[in-house]
């Protein structure tokens, strides 16, 4: 147990985030305690061994507020109001909770410091909730003017033990990053995803692992995405307006067939892949990928990481993609470029068919 967060931790909503931060708090043998409006959520939650259902006489050392952000500031309100416990939360929105509390509870405003991790899934609930959600994953810690250095200090503490990292960010710039990191994306792929509602059942024919890859997080839960970047859209307008500027710039270089301002686009694109940190936040590495036929059927994709293993290369990253016409698989390996053509060989060698 942490010499600092003591506990006992309270969570206000059990869904995917406030399970996994009770099983993880659980995990490193803080007592915690479980609020939710959804009996069923609380119910499971416990099951889970998140924590134990809240009771009026608990007397927390800290209280997680993890909610949808329609109900964020209230919430957080409401708990501050309630207890005499230092408050977090876990929202995707910093500066609009802040300004809520700041508006309410002016007196109480130093006991609260937000909080969000960056990690979750496209399932949600408590059912989907793991203790090792957070682990390795950036936590930001958004502290304000009036917030003590202890309410800073739990909270960071909490980060630790939930086995993420802390970031710590202005409020203002924390919605401004997850704006363009999270939010921009999920709502192009919205978009992207969006044409291919109604589109020919020969267009989807053929459809591969990169739109898979393009349109995963559009599969998010749509009431949830509706609140989180309403409650961001004023960091939100201005990426969009970048993007409209740049999306009006490519239907006017196709029109007109510019190649180097085609040219320029794509290769900003590029420029935007390799700006994202690489494994454990350090630097990106030059990765390629491999494609090896896999047959669909039990064990064969285990003794394909096997015989990569046995080649000492390092799998970074996987895809399949399946074959509709054929009972094979083809797997994408992302590995260190350097590395790519000693795998090839050695996977060759031992009968696999790749593709160069």
């Amino acid at each position: 147990m942490s010499d600092l967060l003591t506990g006992p931790v309270e969570v206000v909503g059990a869904g995917l985030l406030g399970t996994s931060i009770g099983l993880a708090c659980r995990r490193a043998g803080v007592q915690t305690f479980l609020h939710d409006l959804s009996a069923e959520h609380l119910r499971t939650a416990s099951g889970l061994g998140a924590g134990r259902p809240r009771r009026p006489d608990d007397r927390p050392q800290l209280v997680v507020v993890a909610v949808p952000p329609d109900h964020l500031g209230s919430e957080i309100v409401a708990a501050l109001r309630r207890t005499d416990a230092v408050v977090t939360d876990v929202g995707s929105i910093k500066s609009e909770p802040l300004q809520t509390v700041g508006e309410q509870l002016p007196d109480l405003l130093a006991r609260y410091v937000g909080g969000h991790p960056m990690a979750g899934s496209e399932r949600s609930g408590p059912l989907a909730a793991s203790a090792a959600l957070f682990d390795g994953r950036p936590w930001a810690i958004t502290p304000h003017d009036e917030a003590t250095p202890h309410a800073v200090s739990l909270v960071e503490e909490l980060v630790r033990v939930c086995g993420a990292v802390p970031v710590t960010l202005d409020p203002g710039e924390h919605d401004r990053a997850v704006a363009r990191i999270s939010h921009l994306p999920h709502l192009l792929a919205v978009l992207v995803a969006g044409r291919l509602a109604d589109a020919p059942d020969s267009h989807l024919a053929l459809s591969g692992q990169g739109v898979r890859d393009v349109t995963r997080v559009a599969g998010g839960d749509p009431a949830l995405w509706e609140q989180i970047v309403r409650h961001n859209a004023e960091a939100l307008r201005g990426l969009l307006a970048e993007v409209r500027e740049e999306l009006d710039a490519l239907q006017n270089a196709l029109s007109d067939g510019d190649r180097d301002v085609l040219g320029a686009l794509l290769a900003r694109g590029v420029a935007g892949t390799e700006a994202i940190p690489g494994k454990h936040g350090g630097p990106a590495h030059a990765m390629r990928s491999v494609f090896v036929s896999v047959p669909d059927h039990p064990g064969e994709l285990a003794r394909l990481f096997a015989d990569a293993g046995v080649a000492g290369v390092n799998i970074e990253d996987v895809h399949i993609d399946h074959d509709p016409g054929r009972p094979v698989g083809l797997v994408e390996l992302l590995v260190e470029e350097a590395r790519a053509e000693h795998l090839l060989a050695s996977l060759e060698s031992q009968g696999w068919i790749t593709h160069r």
